[in-house]
């Protein structure tokens, strides 16, 4: 990533583009790599505020596929240079979205380039359609974003606010991932990752953020950032930012006050700054906090008073933590305490965080998206802890770009302590790995057995699906971790227990 005397200037320029026409004047936006997650949200949230959207992807495959047909959108399956050039039917598209997956060479993108079309990255197409008029609010942080900015979403809509949102995820009995509110808030997941091949700022630099959370520090995508330095400034960046596009209320910047370098950010903040944790000297804490049927709760205390008590349909402390940020920033944003509380009782969670999939023969199974270590070990204490019952076992594949590497072998030694038995499946090999920096399972299944628990690694899901069903047995839960499709493990798991 670039250094931090790089930000916020302009984009990294390989070559000059032209200026973004004003949002009314866009006829035509066409998407690169349409079927992605962000850019099918993006395209989604185009479509809803009434722009004509259309893009292509390599593959177009359900859901995201029949989601876009059904709005409407058209997607191009194949890249191709054609689909840019214009038609006696139409013009060139008046805005080209090129996604951060597109290289310089990329077919599409070559042709947008060399032929001078308009072009932007998804954080630059949201930022200047959407948040140029709305009181952006950007959670961002290493763990804890997804169901963060979703819980904040839905604690605004259920106060009536009305606000626009996208989420990393999809939002359990809402089943969407974004939305276009009536409201002055938009709601943003704040990636860190890179926004396009022109344009190596993190995602969440290019936001403006008017207020915003940051949940955690600790390093990760180490297949972008340099060392722990490089990502921590990238995090100094944003504080930076927040605030200095409020017009009106004035912006605030709420901090894990748990996290000693999430709380060295307000160094570096010129917004107003509120602490969150779980420590009695944050400015929104909790006491008196006790796990129930079906999750939690807690008295919310703010400047030291308590305020209301809290149902929290989750469990864990990390979703504790995720909760007193969302009302943090929510009263700052003119929620009083009794509103937050009667949206976080009533939110039904994030899909693949903690979502239970199904009871069969007795064996629970249970999705989650954990991948860095922290995560993985939060995830198995929180399940621990709503099902104290039940033997807990954890079946993880490493995915991620960072989470495939060698410099978290022992951290995940370390992350399965609170599981009675352990499944890895080695992380597939791409063409861009360096084998010498790549993660050994087996030397992780070692550890894991060394220090108590059986664990054991596989090469695939045809050779650990037989071990894992021979282990599983009625009163356990399995709970499967990935941030990817986990080679179609969890259907396979759940039709085989059927058997």
């Amino acid at each position: 990533m670039r250094p931090l005397a790089d930000y916020p200037d302009a984009a990294l320029r390989l070559f000059d583009r032209p200026p973004l026409p004003s949002p009314d004047a866009l006829d035509d936006i066409y998407l690169i790599g349409i079927c992605g997650k962000g850019m099918g949200a993006l395209a989604e949230l185009l479509r809803e505020a009434g722009y004509a959207v259309r893009g292509s992807d390599a593959a177009a495959y359900p859901p995201m596929s029949t989601r876009l047909e059904r709005l409407g959108i058209r997607v191009l399956e194949g890249y191709d240079a054609a689909h840019l050039a214009p038609t006696s039917e139409r013009g060139a598209p008046s805005l080209t979205v090129v996604g951060n997956a597109c290289t310089p060479t990329h077919p599409e993108a070559a042709y947008a380039r060399e032929h001078g079309l308009v072009q932007t990255s998804l954080p630059g197409a949201l930022a200047h359609v959407f948040l140029q008029q709305r009181r952006s609010l950007v959670v961002a942080g290493t763990h804890g974003k997804t169901t963060t900015t979703g819980l904040l979403a839905h604690v605004l809509r259920e106060a009536g606010r009305a606000p626009s949102f996208l989420v990393g995820g999809v939002m359990a009995g809402l089943d969407r991932t974004c939305a276009v509110g009536r409201g002055p808030h938009f709601v943003i997941e704040g990636d860190e990752y890179d926004s396009a091949y022109f344009d190596k700022r993190p995602k969440m630099l290019l936001y403006r953020p008017t207020g915003a959370i940051v949940t955690a520090l600790e390093f990760d995508h180490a297949d972008i950032y340099d060392d722990w330095d490089d990502y921590r400034a990238a995090f100094e960046a944003f504080a930076a930012l927040v605030g200095t596009y409020a017009a009106g209320a004035p912006g605030t910047l709420v901090l894990n006050g748990d996290d000693p370098h999430v709380r060295a950010l307000a160094d570096h903040a010129t917004a107003a700054i509120r602490t969150f944790g779980l420590d009695a000297g944050n400015d929104v804490t909790a006491q008196h906090a006790r796990a129930g049927e079906g999750g939690q709760r807690f008295d919310l205390v703010v400047d030291g008073a308590t305020f209301a008590e809290v149902f929290l349909p989750m469990s864990g402390a990390h979703n504790r933590m995720n909760a007193l940020a969302v009302a943090a920033l929510a009263i700052a944003e003119g929620l009083t305490p009794d509103e937050v509380a009667a949206g976080l009782a009533t939110f039904r969670g994030m899909q693949r965080r903690q979502e239970v999939k199904a009871e069969v023969g007795g064996v629970l199974v249970v999705d989650d998206f954990a991948h860095h270590p922290t995560a993985v070990s939060k995830t198995l204490d929180a399940v621990r802890e709503r099902w104290a019952a039940r033997r807990l076992v954890a079946v993880f594949e490493p995915r991620s770009n960072s989470s495939r590497r060698k410099l978290f072998e022992a951290r995940y030694a370390e992350s399965f302590d609170a599981a009675d038995a352990v499944f890895l499946k080695t992380p597939p090999l791409r063409h861009n790995d360096d084998p010498a920096d790549f993660l050994d399972p087996q030397a992780v299944a070692a550890e894991i057995a060394r220090r108590g628990t059986p664990a054991a690694a596989y090469e695939s899901v045809d050779a650990l699906l037989p071990d894992l069903l021979a282990n599983l047995r009625p009163g356990d839960l399995a709970l499967v971790m990935s941030n990817g499709s986990f080679d179609g493990l969890m259907g396979r798991l759940l039709t085989s227990l059927k058997e």
